[in-house]
């Protein structure tokens, strides 16, 4: 089974992105709008709960911690995907680093670039065109990181949360 681990934004982010998602991203209907921390990975059954007790020891180490969305990029010419970007935030990067370590240890193939994803799969025209309308709406948000969640996906391609973990409490 595939897991991956995320951060959802506040319903007011979240409402936002949808908002574009809903006309630009072709998984939309899979997944609500997120922060990826860890792509997608396997987790054998017998080493599951050590995998759990793994991430549960990373989250209490690491307390809650700002984020701010502060403009709309994209990752252009690699990909055509939109997307609404984070800030550098040490805890944030020092929470992707450790849930790529230990008994979850997953090479670190690409920078770290947080952000929620407001479109994607466009084809080269319609992505400029999106980008440009998008690039003169202005974002400024600021809110609070206080729990991860461990995702796993479903047979429909679909994601859904398998726990929460708080972050700086012993759960």
């Amino acid at each position: 089974m595939k897991y991956g681990i995320a951060v959802f934004p506040s319903k007011a982010l979240q409402d936002q992105a949808n908002s574009y998602r809903k006309r630009y991203d072709s998984h939309y209907s899979l997944i609500p709008p997120h922060i990826t921390l860890k792509n997608p990975f396997e987790i054998a059954d017998d080493t599951f709960d050590t995998c759990i007790s793994y991430i549960r020891g990373v989250t209490k180490e690491i307390p809650p911690f700002p984020i701010h969305f502060y403009k709309i990029d994209s990752f252009y010419p690699n990909t055509n995907k939109i997307f609404l970007k984070v800030r550098s935030n040490p805890s944030l990067e020092q929470l992707h680093r450790l849930l790529h370590e230990g008994i979850i240890k997953q090479e670190i193939t690409q920078k770290f670039t947080p952000h929620v994803t407001i479109a994607q799969n466009l084809t080269n025209q319609e992505h400029f065109d999106v980008l440009g309308q998008l690039k003169m709406h202005s974002i400024d948000h600021e809110e609070t990181v206080d729990r991860i969640q461990l995702l796993y996906q479903l047979d429909n391609g679909s994601w859904t949360v398998h726990e929460t973990f708080h972050l700086g409490k012993d759960c």
